[in-house]
């Protein structure tokens, strides 16, 4: 009997919860617009919570970003995988603020963006290929020269850190 009121009350929140996540027509264009304006401005912040290394677990990550500002990309990610050719104790690795030297953007060609960002630092040379979509969701392939190649999943950021 205990079990079955559980089971009742467990039910009750996870139906009022998907309430609490959906959004009306309105909500939904309106945050697909700012993700549309944030893009376009090359001003935006990609908030990561999900790593998939090459070799390796995939796993949860807390705290980590890529942030777009004009020409300069700061990359705040972890980095797990084999290096080849850096410096003793693996350097920074993806934790860097440089000038990138190619941005490439497609515009939103159905429901997704694809932007593509070459960075070279003094420990290596990166490509970013970034898939943004309409809902803000992010999916972010690095392909290095000298490491593994990884991949992370998040959000664009709509709303400024308070």
């Amino acid at each position: 009997m205990k079990h079955l009121h559980f089971i009742a009350i467990f039910s009750m929140l996870l139906v009022s919860a998907c309430g609490v996540f959906t959004q009306t027509p309105e909500e939904k264009q309106r945050s697909a617009q700012i993700i549309r304006e944030r893009l376009d401005s090359r001003t935006y912040t990609i908030d990561v919570d999900y790593m998939v290394p090459l070799r390796g677990n995939s796993r949860m990550v807390d705290s980590f970003s890529i942030t777009v500002d004009g020409d300069i990309l700061n990359s705040h990610l972890p980095y797990f995988g084999a290096a080849q050719n850096v410096s003793y104790g693996g350097g920074n690795a993806l934790s860097f603020k440089e000038q990138m030297s190619g941005y490439s953007d497609t515009g939103f060609v159905g429901d997704r963006r694809n932007i593509v960002i070459h960075v070279k630092t003094k420990e290596d040379i990166f490509v970013y290929n970034i898939t943004v979509f309409d809902n803000g969701s992010a999916d972010i392939k690095v392909n290095c020269h000298n490491r593994d190649d990884i991949s992370y999943r998040g959000n664009l950021r709509t709303r400024d850190a308070e």
